[in-house]
């Protein structure tokens, strides 16, 4: 589990197909203080499992489903990328839940300067809309950010300087692909609801049903 606040930037330094997948080398600092060999570590938002640590590198694999799922199919020697360590237990929760499990792939479509900070606007999917509500949450490219406007397919982020300066947001240019999260309770509450009018067909929500479902405290 993760929150979206990037701890710092690494860069791949090897890439090596395998296995119909791609096996990374990683060039990082902070997070390998106390990482071991089995942990997680999310790499532009993608949960991925670290293989082998050597001084100033960890090694990782990347799967052909996560290929075919997220931006890195389009990675590089030498690309910048977001990395964070797994959420510790008593830790401080800076962003929100995220579990790395990339639900799609966006585009960037503006950057506007706003004061100090900057206006980011992203394209989305259709099948990502759902997860798309203002104020909500999500993770672009693992990075957490809050939603302020919905415009058609896509929504706008306000980006603080320090989150500018420490990710690699700071290098994207309109067009770019990025990964994107939703809200982790919200896909949840959501899926369960649509469980829930599955279930009861024509007759609809009630708070009768929702409070029998859990949804509700009685």
């Amino acid at each position: 589990m993760f929150t979206g606040t990037v701890e710092e930037i690494g860069k791949i330094e090897s890439i090596v197909r395998a296995g119909g997948g791609l096996r990374m080398k990683v060039a990082a600092k902070v997070i390998l203080d106390d990482t071991k060999q089995g942990d997680s570590i999310a790499l532009d938002g993608v949960c991925l499992t670290v293989e082998e640590l050597t001084d100033g590198y960890f090694d990782c694999f990347v799967s052909t489903e996560t290929l075919e799922v997220s931006t890195l199919a389009q990675i590089r020697s030498g690309s910048e990328v977001n990395l964070e360590r797994a959420l510790a237990v008593g830790g401080r929760i800076g962003g929100h839940f995220m579990p790395g499990h990339v639900e799609a792939v966006g585009s960037l479509h503006s950057v506007q300067r706003s004061g100090e900070g900057y206006v980011f606007t992203f394209s989305f999917p259709e099948d990502f809309k759902q997860y798309v509500v203002p104020k909500g949450s999500v993770a672009v490219d693992g990075v957490s950010l809050t939603i302020a406007d919905i415009h058609g397919d896509s929504f706008s982020v306000s980006v603080i300087p320090e989150t500018y300066d420490n990710t690699t947001l700071r290098l994207k240019r309109v067009g770019d692909s990025v990964n994107l999260e939703p809200d982790l309770i919200l896909k949840y509450v959501r899926t369960s609801l649509e469980a829930l009018l599955d279930q009861e067909g024509e007759e609809g929500i009630t708070m009768e049903k929702l409070i029998n479902s859990g949804f509700i405290p009685s």
